[in-house]
């Protein structure tokens, strides 16, 4: 028997449990498909949008993560994040109710910050962890001509990059293996920084989506969490039909990303990378986009173009050219498995 490895079920495998249990409700409009961020139901006037995410690599300010990786989902739907409920699932002999009322302090202090309702959920202490999970589900709305998808994407977009990667997995390994870290000679001031990533330049991409949104018609967008910024471009193209050519060299990697992913001998494009967007839409209105975001202090840039699918998925870097393919398992999971 071979047992799956840790992390996201494979793309091929979970399209193919979609594809045996398709919907019959028409009100849904986006239902379960690999790469699309959250589900939308019609309610009416306007749209509902519903996902769900764990946090299970981070236990260092693990409501702040769940809080933003959730709201990051609805965001990229074009939608507002309005209501959250979080399952908080806590290992035996290692909880304290001071260590519950700090997950909570950060659970309201995110909500806070994006003017979201904490509505419910469940807590306990559960058999067989080591470490807590919070399970997160975030519910927002959007008006109907306002809706984006990750299958939206059309030829000749241009796609754009906005602050960097891997912004969410630089500040877990900052945070989770510091010492291990400075064992291994990356600069305290590098660390410092990596673990800050959360605020600044932050994991939420609410801000560049509102801008983006506000100035243009944005084809499609999606969040990059496991599998890094490459299994997030291959989910982008897959969820349209599309084919992509990359300029690796105008992927945006973090400086303290690098020197952490290094430390380590990981990929920075295969690892955890929320805070970062992707976004396609026209090349005039993407440098028109660019442009407005450097305005706010938020880094954009073009990294690629979409192209008939035909053409395939390549990364290019300079004259050398690859196929672009997703990770099986993200780079991150080396690190709490040891594989």
């Amino acid at each position: 028997m071979q047992f799956l490895p840790i992390g996201k079920l494979g793309a091929e495998t979970l399209q193919a449990i979609f594809d045996k249990h398709p919907l019959r409700d028409p009100r849904v409009v986006v239902g379960p498909k690999v790469g699309e961020d959250a589900a939308v139901i019609d309610v009416g006037d306007r749209y509902l949008v519903a996902t769900t995410d764990p946090i299970t690599f981070a236990t260092d300010e693990i409501g702040w993560y769940a809080l933003h990786v959730n709201a990051n989902d609805i965001a990229v739907r074009g939608a507002r994040p309005r209501w959250f409920l979080a399952t908080l699932l806590l290992p035996p002999g290692a909880t304290t109710e001071a260590g519950v009322g700090s997950l909570f302090e950060q659970l309201h202090a995110a909500c806070d910050e994006l003017d979201v309702a904490l509505v419910g959920g469940h807590t306990e202490i559960t058999h067989g962890l080591d470490r807590p999970i919070v399970v997160g589900a975030m519910l927002g709305e959007v008006a109907k001509d306002r809706l984006v998808t990750t299958g939206g994407a059309r030829v000749g977009d241009a796609v754009v990059l906005t602050k960097g990667v891997p912004l969410e997995g630089a500040a877990i390994i900052a945070r989770e293996k510091e010492a291990e870290l400075r064992a291994r000679g990356v600069a305290p001031a590098t660390i410092r920084r990596a673990r800050n990533f959360l605020r600044a330049p932050g994991l939420s991409v609410l801000p560049e989506v509102e801008i983006a949104c506000e100035l243009a018609p944005v084809h499609a967008m999606h969040d990059p969490t496991e599998g890094g910024v490459a299994t997030a471009l291959v989910e982008l193209a897959n969820a349209a039909g599309v084919g992509l050519r990359i300029d690796r060299d105008r992927i945006m990697v973090l400086p303290e990303g690098r020197a952490l992913c290094e430390a380590f001998g990981l990929d920075p494009l295969g690892t955890i990378a929320s805070g970062a967007l992707l976004m396609t839409l026209a090349p005039g209105d993407a440098s028109t986009v660019i442009h407005a975001l450097a305005r706010e202090d938020i880094d954009g840039h073009f990294i690629g173009q979409v192209v008939e699918r035909a053409e395939g998925l390549t990364l290019v870097s300079g004259s050398r050219r690859e196929p672009l393919t997703a990770f099986a398992q993200d780079e991150i999971s080396k690190l709490f498995t040891g594989v």
